[in-house]
């Protein structure tokens, strides 16, 4: 038994629950592969159509959870390695499952949430804006997700076992910095004084255990954006947080390879709108001078405004920060009873889902700028100048900069080429000058969502509130603090808020109404204008307290069903060819004899297009360990991060592309002798697709 189950163990004793502890829930893990097309399709995440898919350093996952009382009353959540998350994908989960179940998961209690990792594949969310530097919509992209959000639920269901749940926090420093500092400091000083830092620094977990406290997953939620990796990455990978959950799963999964094994261990996305991995802060990257606080430019000659981490490059930054995020909590899972921070999480389970129309929602809410309550109104979907600046973790194109207030007759002229604001429009917007008219455009579909999905799963004195985009730090503090409020007004309780980020459906980012007259990237990127952050508090408010008197409401508009109208200019794989005198899976570039800690193997294959066959809840290759002389172990797969698979197209006319794999030997490695096996599909130029496989020499590893 590991030390792990014995602190948990002797934890339960001390609390009076020796023994068989009595199940206050059913609860299930699950998993699942979604890793997309990991070639020639545009990654999502830095709008970077430059940032093209060669392959894969570590596949992405679907993880969720299930929770049901005793009452019948269930939830799932879902935290998937993805840039957010669409509801077109949703809807389709949600239709798989009912297929199967019937309606015991619909659209009020299925929770989707997207961890932003920026090194996914992308053309899934259905919104021109969100698409088209993909190049329109990729269907292969949109099914192997929605299966694997489906699977994950599924094997979560499948696995529903009597079972309690456990809350815990711990802080976390050096992982993350406030990316927009001069936004920040817009807010009240009374406000900004209540807390220590200026980026939420506390990691929330939940543990799933079974009756007799066996662990079988912990779900951690953590403000960071998964930037570790930046625009210049072109490797399908998780970054820091999905390196933090290989690393957990590791640990409770031995001998298992990534993405196997029955402990499921998650890094959830939360207000991480304004918040950075890159902790070094931003540099010119000429000079490594101080970029301008306000505007993230430089001078002339002195390069663009870059954010790094504390690594010698983006990988070990991720690797960095991934670590201390998993340490974190292993920690708590680790933790000796007597200084436990952990405690049982009791009660129903509850949930509430409504649609809200925000360009024509009206109400009214405290506005801290006059500091009364005001008239509070949507405004049509605008994207301000400052989008295109980007930001510190991938800066933008042309000569746009953060926090600016005033528009320019050439961009305007652009523009309206596009879609004209109206004057209504403009003036709603203010101080943000419109650079994009997304409410307005409509060719040939529509450009940003105007319906979003708001939603609230409680378990117990636990509540996450699901929210369709980014929200800044301090707009998430108000959200968490209002709805906490409400939950007590309502039903006298005392509750613990999480704020899920990215979920169910995307509409880019809520800052609060003082950051928003700054105008750097995230206001900018506010799409409902400067009453968005107003809006959500009114209407969380308003379902916490529904949530609370066990009452309904309407379910609101739905968003509009677009899977029939999309468009995508991305080319299928015509064909594969190989050279003269050799196949597919020939081996070019064979390994050498022998190897030491440390050192990178380098094999090369004659392959067929990677998209050919995703492998999905498979692998690419397999660096194999020999036992004896009949058997070989796999030790490591295409989602292992050791390795790397790295695909080219050598001939475009004639087809021919090359797959090189690469292993790095960590100190962990066990001495032997080892091969690499690479398996693909390659594309008949007459029809059909047919498997190949090639298998290197063998060669050794020695200790050092």
């Amino acid at each position: 038994m590991d030390i792990s189950k014995i602190a948990f163990l002797a934890f339960i004793a001390l609390s009076g629950l020796c023994g068989l502890a009595n199940a206050t829930y059913k609860v299930g893990v699950g998993r699942a592969d979604i890793t997309g097309p990991p070639v020639e399709i545009n990654f999502m995440g830095y709008a970077n159509i430059k940032q093209v898919g060669r392959g894969i350093h570590t596949r992405v996952f679907a993880r969720a959870f299930v929770v049901e009382d005793e009452k019948g009353n269930r939830v799932a959540f879902v935290s998937a390695d993805a840039g957010m998350m669409g509801y077109g994908l949703k809807r389709e989960v949600i239709k798989r499952l009912q297929a199967r179940y019937g309606n015991l998961y619909h659209t009020d209690n299925v929770a989707i949430s997207g961890t932003h990792t920026h090194g996914a594949p992308g053309g899934f969310l259905m919104h021109l804006l969100y698409d088209i530097s993909i190049l329109g919509f990729v269907p292969q992209t949109f099914e192997v997700m929605a299966q694997g959000l489906y699977l994950c639920i599924k094997r979560a269901t499948d696995n529903l076992v009597d079972g309690r749940v456990f809350l815990s926090k711990t802080t976390v420093l050096n992982v993350n910095i406030n990316r927009s500092p001069s936004s920040y400091l817009r807010n009240p000083e009374e406000e900004r004084a209540q807390y220590e830092h200026d980026t939420d620094k506390t990691l929330t977990q939940l543990r799933f255990v079974d009756v007799e406290n066996n662990l079988l997953g912990a779900f951690n939620w953590y403000a960071v954006h998964a930037t570790s990796m930046n625009n210049t990455n072109r490797l399908v990978t998780s970054d820091n947080v999905g390196y933090a959950a290989l690393l957990l799963e590791k640990e409770y999964n031995p001998n298992k390879m990534p993405g196997k094994g029955k402990f499921v261990g998650a890094f959830c996305s939360s207000n991480l709108g304004d918040v950075s991995p890159n902790i070094m802060g931003p540099k010119c990257s000429i000079s490594g001078n101080e970029c301008d606080l306000l505007t993230s430019r430089c001078p002339a000659g002195e390069g663009d405004c870059f954010a790094s981490g504390p690594g010698k490059d983006m990988v070990e930054s991720t690797q960095i920060l991934g670590q201390r995020l998993a340490d974190a909590a292993l920690g708590l899972l680790n933790e000796q009873s007597q200084e436990s921070t952990a405690r049982e999480v009791t009660g129903d389970v509850r949930f509430i889902h409504q649609f809200v129309d925000m360009p024509n929602y009206n109400g009214t809410a405290y506005n801290p700028l006059s500091r009364k309550i005001d008239k509070i109104r949507g405004c049509q979907p605008a994207m301000g100048y400052s989008f295109a600046a980007g930001t510190t973790d991938g800066p933008g194109a042309f000569s746009f900069a953060q926090g600016t207030t005033t528009d320019n007759p050439m961009w305007n002229f652009v523009r309206d080429f596009i879609a004209t604001p109206t004057q209504e429009d403009i003036k709603c917007h203010e101080p943000k000058p419109i650079l994009l008219a997304t409410g307005r455009a409509t060719f040939p579909y529509e450009w940003q969502p105007k319906i979003v999905s708001d939603q609230l799963l409680k378990i117990g004195d636990v509540i996450i509130a699901a929210v369709p985009c980014e929200f800044t730090t301090m707009a998430g503090r108000r959200l968490r603090n209002q709805i906490r409020a409400a939950a007590s007004a309502a039903g006298g309780l005392d509750t613990e808020v999480i704020i899920a980020g990215l979920t169910n459906i995307y509409t880019s980012y809520t800052v609060t109404p003082e950051e928003y007259q700054a105008q750097r990237y995230e206001a900018a990127s506010t799409i409902f204008g400067p009453h968005t952050h107003s809006i959500y508090m009114d209407v969380f408010e308003r379902l916490t307290k529904a949530l609370m008197r066990n009452e309904t409401v309407e379910p609101g508009p739905s968003p509009p069903y677009m899977n029939d109208v999309m468009l995508s200019l991305n080319t299928g794989v015509l064909f594969d060819g190989h050279p003269i005198n050799t196949d597919f899976g020939y081996v070019k570039t064979q390994p050498n004899k022998e190897y030491g800690i440390n050192d990178t193997v380098k094999v090369t294959y004659i392959s067929g297009n990677p998209r050919n066959n995703l492998f999905t809840e498979k692998t690419y290759f397999t660096v194999e360990r020999k036992i004896n002389e009949d058997r070989w172990k796999v030790a490591y797969t295409d989602a292992s991060w050791e390795t790397k698979m790295i695909w080219h197209r050598t001939n475009t006319i004639l087809g021919f592309s090359e797959l090189e794999i690469y292993w790095n030997i960590s100190p962990q490695t066990l001495p032997g002798v080892y091969r690499i096996r690479h398996s693909g599909e390659y594309k008949y130029i007459l029809g059909g697709k047919y498997p190949y496989e090639g298998l290197s020499h063998s060669f050794t590893v020695n200790e050092d």
